[in-house]
């Protein structure tokens, strides 16, 4: 049920390669459906987020209006909750704040900055967070509260000071814990819509839903193909592709916490990854039959066994140098060290969203309660792209001031830069600041 692959084997490169692509889809047909969509709430607002959420969520109501859910209906769902999981997620927000809030810090509080040179020029950076933030969080009974949770406080510690949540209602059907979650995070403006529509109504704006500045979360391919389309009128955290972990394990590691940490990730979809990644073949060899043990105690048994068998392997390498260059190759979104020394293998580590350092540090723990964001890059792009965190909230502007001096000396090089580029205008421009 799962792959097995050796980097001694003839064929690595290529078996390697086709394990990391993603089956095709019929982009062009998703694309062009999600235009479409986008295209209507452009240019008719309201109207067609009613009809489009009644067309895909089966869920009518009178006006915009009444898509909006309220602070009381978000806190009055946040007492109805079990004890225990109001307690978890209020736990989970303590630790993303206090994890966010340390990064903001060591970014330098998010202050503006400055210096003068020697000619008397101020050059500096003022930095500014973001006024209106939009966050995508999948809804209906199959909720994601700690998407809202991941989102909403990083963007609130860098300061936004408005945060609008979608998420799809289908048939009406809200989770309580969702709407708790949006009340802990501190959202201002909840509206229940879902799918392309959501975003084009955060991209452009409708009569009922306000324009945003941004736009993150994650969504199924045709949210993200509406990010994609509409970059450029808003920013978007990025495009999210399925959700993969890639495990180095030694001797050292415990191969049944190993088959529960590929078992968590492959229960998101029969698209999602799970690899692991060792030296040692003996470990490798008892993994396939712990699988079929403890697959039978899974309730998402049929999406972990399709997971696995189209997208999980089983990598053996030489040695621990080699398996941090294949997964420096594959760059996933999460990285677990179940090695006895992590920290000593950190330093070949390249390319990973999220990195868990030794075997009692469960990627899970990523996904709700340790900190970070858990909206990470996937798809390889972890090689470009980071963690979502405080820095996406901020806009950053450069600041120069030119004394007399320094107006001289820039304005009579800018000059002869702007000649050797056929720009005479530019050139005269600077070069009236040099002769006056």
């Amino acid at each position: 049920m799962i792959a097995r692959l050796d980097s001694q084997q003839a064929d690595f490169d290529a078996a390697l390669s086709g394990l990391l692509t993603l089956p095709s889809e019929d982009r062009l047909a998703v694309r062009e459906s999600v235009r479409r969509i986008l295209e209507q709430v452009r240019t008719r607002g309201d109207l067609a987020l009613l009809e489009l959420t009644v067309r895909f969520d089966q869920y009518d109501v009178a006006s915009a209006a009444d898509l909006e859910i309220s602070l009381d209906d978000q806190r009055r769902a946040l007492g109805r909750i079990d004890p225990l999981v109001r307690d978890a997620l209020q736990a989970s927000v303590n630790r993303v704040r206090l994890y966010h809030q340390k990064q903001k810090a060591a970014l330098g509080g998010g202050a503006d900055w400055e210096f003068t040179d020697a000619t008397g020029t101020r050059l500096g950076q003022r930095i500014r967070a973001m006024e209106r933030v939009g966050i995508y969080a999948p809804g209906g009974k199959a909720a994601y509260p700690s998407t809202v949770i991941m989102t909403a406080i990083p963007a609130r510690v860098a300061g936004v000071k408005e945060i609008i949540l979608v998420a799809p209602t289908p048939r009406g059907e809200i989770s309580d814990v969702l709407l708790a979650a949006a009340c802990l995070a501190g959202v201002d403006r909840f509206f229940t819509i879902g799918g392309a529509q959501a975003i084009g109504a955060l991209a452009w704006g409708t009569e009922t839903v306000p324009r945003v500045d941004k736009i993150v979360g994650p969504g199924n391919i045709y949210v993200a193909t509406a990010k994609e389309l509409v970059y450029g009128v808003v920013g978007v955290d990025m495009i999210a592709g399925p959700s993969e972990v890639v495990i180095i394990a030694d001797d050292s590691a415990r191969p049944e916490w190993l088959v529960m940490d590929l078992f968590a990730q492959a229960e998101h979809d029969e698209l999602a990854q799970a690899i692991i990644v060792s030296p040692d073949r003996a470990l490798l060899d008892a993994i396939p039959g712990l699988l079929e043990t403890h697959l039978a105690d899974m309730p998402r048994r049929d999406i972990i066994e399709r997971s696995l068998a189209d997208r999980g392997a089983l990598i053996g390498v030489q040695d621990l140098a080699e398996a941090a260059r294949v997964v420096n190759r594959i760059a996933p979104e999460h990285l677990e060290l179940a090695i006895r020394d992590p920290a000593g293998l950190m330093p070949a580590i390249r390319h990973a969203g999220a990195i868990f350092l030794g075997q009692h540090t469960a990627e899970v723990v990523g996904d709700y309660t340790a900190g970070p964001s858990h909206v990470l890059p996937t798809n390889g792009s972890a090689r470009f792209a980071s963690a979502l965190g405080v820095y996406d909230f901020q806009v950053r502007s450069s600041v120069v001031q030119c004394s007399r001096e320094g107006a001289i000396s820039l304005s009579r090089d800018a000059a002869i830069i702007a000649r050797e580029e056929g720009l005479s205008a530019h050139a005269a421009s600077a070069e009236c600041r040099v002769e006056g």
